[in-house]
C-alpha cells in the first residue's frame, strides 16, 4: 500500500492512495500507526474481499489554483 502523510492544521493526516481510507495523529508516527489500524479494519470488513488499486509509480507535486 502506498500512502501520503501531510500536515493539516496541527495534525498529521495519513491517506492511503490505493483505497479511500485515511487517518490522522499528533505525530507522523502516530498518523502512520492509525492509518495501519484503519486499513486493517477496512479489510476485516467483508472478510478481506475488498480490492485496491495497484499504484506502480508515485509523483509528488504542488500547484496553486486561483478560483
Amino acid at each position: 500500500m502506498k500512502y501520503v502523510i501531510y500536515l493539516e492544521g496541527k495534525y498529521y493526516v495519513a491517506q492511503c492512495l490505493n483505497v479511500d481510507v485515511s487517518s490522522f495523529g499528533d505525530t507522523i508516527e502516530q498518523a502512520r500507526a492509525n492509518l495501519r489500524e484503519a486499513l486493517e479494519l477496512y479489510y476485516e470488513d467483508e472478510k478481506g474481499k475488498r480490492e485496491y488499486f495497484e499504484i506502480k509509480e508515485v509523483m509528488v507535486g504542488e500547484t496553486v489554483i486561483n478560483a
